[in-house]
């Protein structure tokens, strides 16, 4: 409910929401750039690092749908200072971390209190302006979220080199500062809705099943999978917490999301493409930094402004995608981002470690224009016939899903690329029979393999080279992910109509 308090304040409390809204999407890219520099600084194998990015995915997408609820339970303006603040001290626990388990439970914090902020953002700015405006507040709303992954990458990267990658975190507190003093000083108290039952049960198993099974994800490739004993326990865990779940939200009569939702067939296909959706665009983020860094030898600096084209492609498209919305069939546009997705990562196949700086931004400029095609309009084919009353529901459901698919996107690519890092040196390694008088005539005298020094070498560069196919295999199996998606839009309905309130309702 908008008061005359909250109407005169519009454009301080515009500015505190965007500050909040800037912190938080600007959290989902800034550390990527850092990861090495993370992982020499806590003692983590490159596994292990991963953490860092999958911890506060899964933490998030946890707590987003819980997070409405308690709105509701406790009202939103203090549920939004509490999200501020516990985001902000997060952050600087984050900081001082100093040791691996350390910044993960402080990115799991990060995750818990941030996961309100984009729907409550969202909720207030639509609240505080007239119907009339609320495409404007929609675009304000929307470049403030697309501008975390734009300026995300070369601020880790110019905070990494020039101060520590401690700075990534530590830059949130004085914008976390400003939004929570001009939240609590310009948005009025609200009254206290009356908060549907929750289902809690539902909750913790689904908890259960997704924390188990990142779990295995992992830590699968240091415990040697199922030949260990704690990957078989979360194996179980997790399969027993999807059963319970699944079996409790068709038997009782509040489960923890409408049973309608499954049975709208654009709202489930959506959800699996967005799965999809979420592997390709996260877990190519978190490759390529460490890979410019460790193959490519580029300095930090360079990785992250490399890596920051990307996003601007992803803002360019998202400008012309909301004038296309309602003129041309969305799920055309779909098709034509994963096309461009699909050119991109084609482009990323033929990388190999003699190139310049130029394919990495062409190819990031190209799938940061597929991305950007594809998030708007496939949220609004979930929605097109989904009830009104179901959509927050929906919402929550819908963004699950996508983190999901983001956090074991992550997982599996990483774990894929140590398992066939170590594939191709043996390979490579079988091949280089350096007794073979041809073979000690063709090496360069740095690889003499007579000397230790060059017998280091010659396993440096082996190691290099088997690291650039496993990454080319990473890419090659996103590239079939991709086109695997394509089919699926033959499932969806075109939507009846496509305008402003479907949108807002379904924009997150």
């Amino acid at each position: 409910m908008v008061t005359q308090h909250d109407a005169k304040n519009r454009w301080p409390i515009t500015i505190s929401i965007m500050l909040a809204t800037v912190m938080n999407s600007l959290d989902t890219t800034i550390a990527n750039v850092a990861l090495p520099h993370m992982q020499g600084s806590v003692s983590a194998s490159p596994e292990q690092i991963t953490w860092v990015l999958t911890s506060y995915i899964v933490a998030a997408a946890i707590m987003t749908p819980l997070s409405g609820w308690l709105a509701d339970r406790i009202g939103r303006k203090r549920m939004f200072l509490i999200s501020i603040g516990g985001f902000t001290a997060a952050s600087m626990l984050c900081g001082v971390a100093t040791s691996l388990p350390e910044i993960v439970l402080f990115r799991v914090l990060q995750g818990v209190f941030g996961a309100a902020l984009i729907p409550l953002s969202q909720a207030v700015l639509l609240d505080i302006n007239p119907p009339e405006k609320h495409g404007e507040a929609m675009a304000i709303w929307g470049a403030g979220a697309i501008l975390g992954p734009v300026l995300g990458p070369a601020l880790g990267g110019y905070f990494t080199e020039y101060f520590s990658w401690r700075w990534c975190f530590f830059i949130n507190l004085p914008v976390g500062i400003l939004a929570f003093l001009g939240v609590l000083f310009f948005i009025s108290g609200d009254r206290l809705a009356k908060a549907k039952r929750f289902d809690f049960l539902g909750f913790g198993m689904l908890t259960l099943f997704i924390a188990s099974f990142q779990m295995v994800l992992d830590r699968g490739p240091s415990q040697d999978w199922f030949q260990s004993r704690e990957i078989w326990t979360e194996t179980i865990m997790a399969a027993v917490g999807f059963w319970v779940f699944v079996i409790h939200t068709f038997t009782t009569d509040h489960p923890f999301f409408d049973k309608a939702l499954m049975r709208d067939r654009n709202f489930v296909t959506a959800n699996v493409f967005g799965f999809f959706i979420g592997i390709l665009l996260f877990s190519t983020m978190a490759l390529l930094p460490p890979m410019m860094q460790t193959l490519m030898g580029y300095p930090v600096l360079t990785s992250g402004l490399v890596s920051m084209p990307r996003g601007v492609g992803s803002f360019v498209a998202m400008f012309f995608v909301g004038r296309l919305i309602g003129r041309v069939d969305t799920r055309l546009i779909l098709m034509t981002g994963l096309t461009i997705s699909c050119f991109a990562l084609w482009q990323m196949m033929n990388f190999d470690l003699s190139m310049g700086v130029w394919p990495f931004i062409s190819s990031g400029i190209i799938q940061g224009l597929g991305v950007g095609l594809l998030f708007v309009p496939l949220s609004t084919l979930a929605f097109a016939t989904v009830p009104p009353h179901l959509r927050p529901e929906g919402s929550s459901v819908y963004t699950l899903v996508r983190n999901l698919g983001a956090s074991v996107g992550i997982s599996i690519m990483n774990a894929l690329l140590v398992a066939n890092s170590q594939t191709m040196h043996a390979a490579l390694t079988a091949k280089v029979i350096t007794s073979d008088p041809v073979v000690r005539a063709t090496l360069p005298l740095m690889f003499d393999p007579a000397t230790a020094a060059g017998i280091t070498s010659l396993n440096g560069e082996i190691s290099r080279q088997a690291s650039m196919v496993a990454y080319i295999d990473d890419f090659r199996l996103m590239f079939i992910v991709t086109v695997a998606c394509m089919p699926m839009l033959l499932l969806m309905r075109r939507p009846r109509r496509a305008g402003g309130e479907l949108l807002h309702a379904a924009i997150d």
